[in-house]
């Protein structure tokens, strides 16, 4: 599933083509992906002008004019990508830098403004995705928002709050990190090569970071610093591209070539000095990697 990165990137490839312009016409091909399509969707959207992208954790939000926001959530195979053309041609004749099954484009955008009519398609093979809509003013307190804890990029998230979070609780480090109430948008990747940058196990209890007093240890604060620091990393290299992600644009993200844990078992650590091997285990029913010999 695309975590945070990718969506990031795809927010920011997105902008450029749907900041500002004027949806001339919403498609839906079909009735619903995971969930239904919100009631009248298409109707609601059209005629409406596009004032901002942003992001919420994984999900991509897209303001309206009128208040609203489209949410869109990727789930395991989803995609955007940009056509640049006439909205009268037939499906095939726009121009992309990378083909996708279009049997599987499901929600397109028929967008009017600035540098002439595009189109902006979603695919989604396995439709695990899903898209509804919300009042702005409503986000905080809508159910896939209200219990969020703080962006793990944001000014919010730091080594007090966590030791607030973290304090007297047995439960493994990796676990605590992927508890979207802790921090938002941390997925499975991230956590373990974030772990392995600050030579943290795992699976150490996660109140082993916190002073008997309530302070954040030394370490914790080495945590928040590897976790900003991946997080910013895999952006900049436009995301992991794992099975089916792609960029807006048509192309792969390629920062999964740069792991330094994730998917290495039985190869060296990386660590200077270690000698350690990446092991794999498993928590909560996902895979964990790491070095066993450097990471405490």
């Amino acid at each position: 599933m695309p975590e945070l990165p990718e969506v990031e990137t795809v927010k920011r490839g997105l902008a450029p083509a749907m900041e500002g312009a004027r949806v001339a016409r919403l498609e839906l091909r079909r009735q619903d992906l995971r969930f239904p399509f919100p009631e009248a969707l298409a109707d609601r959207v059209s005629g409406r002008t596009i004032v901002g992208l942003g992001r919420r954790a994984k999900y991509l939000l897209v303001d309206l004019d009128d208040g609203n926001t489209l949410v869109s959530h990727l789930g395991m195979s989803g995609s955007f990508r940009i056509e640049e053309g006439a909205a009268s041609a037939m499906p095939g004749q726009f121009h992309h830098a990378r083909t996708k099954d279009e049997k599987h484009d499901h929600v397109v955008f028929h967008l009017e403004g600035q540098g002439g009519p595009r189109r902006v398609v979603y695919n989604d093979p396995r439709r695990f995705g899903f898209m509804d809509m919300v009042r702005r003013a409503d986000l905080a307190a809508h159910p896939f928002f209200r219990d969020l804890g703080p962006e793990p990029t944001g000014n919010d998230l730091g080594a007090a709050y966590l030791a607030e979070r973290f304090r007297d609780k047995a439960q493994p480090l990796k676990s605590a990190l992927l508890d979207q109430k802790n921090v938002a948008g941390l997925g499975n990747i991230y956590v373990c090569e974030a772990l392995w940058r600050s030579h943290l196990s795992p699976i150490r209890a996660a109140g082993t970071l916190v002073t008997p007093g309530g302070k954040p240890k030394e370490k914790l604060g080495l945590l928040v610093a590897s976790i900003r620091d991946v997080i910013a990393d895999a952006i900049a290299a436009g995301g992991s591209s794992l099975r089916d992600h792609i960029q807006t644009d048509g192309s792969l993200g390629y920062f999964q070539h740069s792991f330094s844990v994730y998917d290495r078992e039985g190869q060296a650590c990386g660590t200077p000095g270690c000698g350690g091997t990446v092991a794999r285990i498993v928590q909560a029913g996902r895979s964990t990697f790491y070095c066993a010999a450097c990471q405490k």
